[in-house]
């Protein structure tokens, strides 16, 4: 098995995900896929012809988003005919598995040159418009394991581990204060480009338009929980609600505490990324300087109720695929779906804080879906170079109860 090398990273910048009104909600999810890819091309200069597949996550593939949006997207960039491309779906860990799949395919020498990323318009496509809910409406399933919102899942996992709202804002807080650093400080600039109008070539897009960087903590303890009223919906075949279905499946937390906000829960935006990764063979013909290589790959499952533990195992797998260990990490990538995620994970694997998701995450910057797994390749990548570090993990819980982590080396 030879090496699987990261050539280069971009990413749109994240529009608010609301209809009408965020950034990016004019511009259809192939284009914004379109335009990465362009870029990308533009920035390396290699031939489109060369590139044995476009991979692309996407969770909501449905309406604009169906249809093999990456395969459309490679045509609606003008690329040749003869580049063909896949969608595919694992939830919020789509974008990073699109990345596993190519790398897995120029290591292996079935391929040379791939590019790998994923694509979210959550105003044009919201979140949920597949119709499949958590199930796919198995009625059948649903006798063997009755899986929850991952809401209810995230105030699940902190009412078990016992962790604070205070805890909880704090690493909100956090977020807002990194990502406003780094935008302040450009260190989002090397992968960041313009989206523009493809129709009139106007930019709509050049920064980052979700974060909040005037985010207080007496702001954060002023909101509601999000979650109370979904967890009191009846569901269950006996009339139970959801909260009553998770604590069936943990009697020892006695009742859900709900605690995660809109302020400490990832937000909702628009955007793309990828990645171009090349093998061994690719990078010696053409004389390259790949920017990392990948070190480890890991999926792993977990117990579908409580759903989103499985970044901290995940991430053991992948550390000894690598023979590391968690100290031998320098940058760490956790995605904040939900704040409680990020401190279970912290607490699980022993990691110091101050190696976590230091230009800030999801709850700053916005989560979207197919893409994060890629944006968040990226920003690891620009910060090993920026800071002069050498290693980095990046880490995701997925829906239904799964956990993706990456291992990728600065060269």
């Amino acid at each position: 098995m030879g090496m699987s090398y990261v050539i280069d990273a971009v990413r749109t910048p994240r529009g608010r995900g609301k209809a009408g009104k965020g950034a990016l909600s004019g511009i259809h999810p192939q284009e914004l896929l379109a335009q990465v890819l362009n870029t990308l091309q533009q920035r390396q200069g290699f031939e489109p012809r060369e590139v044995d597949d476009v991979m692309a996550g996407c969770v909501s593939q449905v309406g604009e988003q169906g249809a093999n949006l990456a395969r459309s997207a490679v045509l609606a960039a003008g690329w040749p005919h003869e580049v063909s491309a896949v969608s595919l779906n694992r939830f919020c860990a789509s974008g990073l598995q699109a990345v596993h799949f190519g790398a897995m395919g120029v290591a292996s020498g079935a391929m040379d040159l791939v590019i790998a990323g994923g694509v979210e318009s959550m105003s044009r496509v919201p979140m949920g418009s597949d119709g499949g809910g958590q199930d796919g409406n198995n009625t059948h399933l649903r006798e063997r394991v009755f899986q929850v919102p991952q809401g209810i899942s995230a105030d699940l996992i902190t009412t078990l581990e016992g962790f604070s709202r205070e805890e909880l804002d704090a690493v909100a807080l956090r977020s807002q204060r990194n990502a406003a650093r780094a935008i302040q400080e450009g260190r989002f600039a090397k992968s960041l480009f313009p989206v523009k109008d493809p129709r009139t070539g106007a930019v709509v897009l050049e920064r980052d338009e979700f974060p909040r960087p005037n985010t207080t903590a007496e702001g954060l303890a002023a909101l509601e929980p999000a979650f109370t009223a979904l967890g009191g919906t009846v569901v269950g075949p006996k009339g139970e609600t959801l909260d009553q279905l998770a604590l069936a499946a943990y009697p020892r937390a006695k009742a859900v505490r709900h605690l995660h906000t809109a302020g400490n829960s990832s937000g909702i935006v628009d955007g793309a990324a990828a990645v171009t990764l090349a093998s061994e063979r690719y990078v010696r013909e053409k004389g390259l300087k790949p920017r990392a290589r990948i070190r480890a790959m890991a999926t792993i499952g977990s117990e579908p109720v409580l759903m989103l533990t499985a970044p901290a195992p995940a991430s053991q797998k992948a550390l000894r695929m690598a023979g590391m260990t968690a100290r031998d990490i320098d940058l760490w990538e956790i995605n904040e779906a939900f704040a409680g995620v990020v401190l279970q994970t912290i607490r699980t694997l022993g990691i110091d804080p101050e190696r976590v998701n230091v230009n800030g995450g999801s709850i700053a910057l916005g989560h979207p879906l197919g893409a994060t797994g890629a944006m968040l390749l990226g920003t690891a990548l620009d910060e090993l170079e920026r800071s002069d570090k050498q290693t980095a993990l990046i880490t995701l819980c997925v829906s239904g109860g799964q956990g993706i982590a990456t291992i990728i080396e600065r060269l």
